[in-house]
């Protein structure tokens, strides 16, 4: 028999919304006191490229080499970020030396400055909940990047730890995502959008269902896109990869991300374009250099408070 819409079974949508206020979960709470606290929306994402390293630390071990490299990053910018953000796929490419890397990563970073695993998974049941527990409560990470295609289900160990944040995948920054994410979709009212703001829509009432700070990922290479998503889910933070490297429009993308006053409920994200702003022995005043006048940008474009 070939399958209907009729055949499909729809999730089950029948949890009540929570009271506390998105605002107030603890991650929510930690990454706006790191965002006041520095007054900055910048989250800087720490993604080892052993080819791009001063000639200095590329003899060392590989594990050695980038602990050290972070070590000099996040020394240097700790007090203009909000947020760091390593890559899982950079650890994972040096196999248990990475992850052990990665780890003394988190460990490095200050108490008071979230640290998000850009992961982007995504898995059901059993085995969702094991990266929960691995990412989450082993390597006691803040918060992680999932992808929402599989479901509620499918990201409710992840929703479901109070003091943890998910960031689900919405509209990402690369020229291709558009061959699945623009397409246009039924809503279970008959209506249609496209499949982002649909994505938009289902995460702000997973947020409003589960205890976990919830927000998106939504690139800066498409600012038209970040407004709609913003409109729909007001109050709801937005981490934005696609500036720096990826010539994202950042004036243009914080102004249509960004909320007004202190929670502005936005991290941008720049990656290349700070960490390796300098490949000499004094690599992390460059990167620091460039992260403060990248800082300073973000914070002119920034809606004022009304």
């Amino acid at each position: 028999m070939t399958a209907t819409d009729t055949d499909v079974t729809r999730p089950d949508r029948s949890r009540p919304p929570l009271t506390a206020p998105l605002a107030d979960r603890a991650f929510a709470s930690a990454l706006r006191a790191a965002m006041v606290a520095n007054e900055s929306l910048l989250c800087v994402g720490l993604d080892p490229d052993l080819s791009r390293f001063p000639t200095h630390l590329r003899g060392l071990p590989p594990a050695d080499a980038i602990v050290h490299f972070n070590a000099a990053i996040i020394e240097a910018t700790s007090d203009l970020v909000c947020a760091y953000k390593p890559n899982l796929g950079f650890y994972l490419a040096h196999g248990l030396d990475g992850i052990r890397a990665l780890v003394a990563t988190r460990e490095l970073v200050p108490g008071g400055i979230p640290v998000i695993l850009d992961a982007k998974v995504q898995d059901i049941g059993h085995t969702a909940e094991a990266y929960a527990r691995g990412y989450l409560d082993g390597w006691d990470f803040a918060a992680v990047t999932a992808g929402g295609f599989l479901g509620e289900d499918s990201l409710a160990p992840f929703l479901d730890r109070a003091e943890r944040g998910v960031f689900v995948l919405c509209k990402t920054s690369n020229p291709g995502g558009g061959e699945f994410q623009n397409l246009v979709v039924g809503r279970d009212d008959e209506t249609t959008t496209e499949l982002y703001l649909l994505m938009a829509e289902r995460t702000l009432a997973w947020a409003q269902r589960h205890p976990a700070s919830v927000g998106m990922v939504v690139g800066a290479t498409y600012p038209g896109a970040l407004a709609a998503v913003r409109a729909r889910c007001p109050g709801l933070p937005i981490l934005l990869p696609g500036v720096g490297a990826q010539a994202g429009d950042l004036t243009a993308a914080v102004q249509a991300g960004a909320e007004a006053g202190p929670d502005a409920n936005l991290l941008v994200s720049a990656s290349r374009s700070v960490i390796y702003a300098h490949d000499g022995v004094d690599f992390a005043d460059h990167a620091r250099a460039v992260a403060a006048a990248l800082r300073n940008e973000i914070n002119e474009a920034r809606v004022p408070a009304t």
